[in-house]
């Protein structure tokens, strides 16, 4: 009976992290597909992982690639990317590190922050971007 108990609160307490660690991958799908659709000069299909926040304020695909090829070079055209560490804030929000080498060779951090929707997909709400010499994950 005792082992059986065991056995159950252990189970109860894998699946949170399993869920957890499904959502992290749902995100980091949405981050790479939209980095992929940027390379792939798919600017609808990039502009749709947006979130309703940052369409509200780039409300027209022009504006947002604007924005994006503006002041995000190194998001609109990366060499590579890798995910690096990611925090929780909340059940229906996370911030994940993105490794990106740009096109010009040089290494990024960039910092996305995602929010679940109600349609159970998560959309991209803002990425925060620095040049860096050597990053580690």
């Amino acid at each position: 009976m005792r082992r059986t108990a065991v056995f159950f609160a252990s189970l109860l307490l894998a699946f949170p992290s399993l869920a957890g660690e499904a959502q992290i991958k749902a995100a980091q799908s949405s981050i790479s597909g939209q980095l992929h659709a940027f390379r792939a000069d798919d600017n609808a299909t990039a502009y749709s992982y947006a979130a309703p926040n940052v369409k509200r304020i780039f409300p027209t695909l022009d504006t947002f690639m604007g924005m994006v090829s503006g002041a995000y070079k190194p998001v609109h055209k990366p060499q590579s990317f890798s995910f690096g560490k990611f925090q929780e804030m909340s059940p229906n929000s996370i911030v994940q590190q993105v490794i990106i080498v740009g096109a010009d060779g040089k290494d990024y951090e960039a910092l996305y922050t995602l929010e679940l929707q109600p349609d159970g997909v998560w959309r991209i709400t803002g990425v925060s971007l620095r040049a860096a010499n050597s990053l580690s994950t």
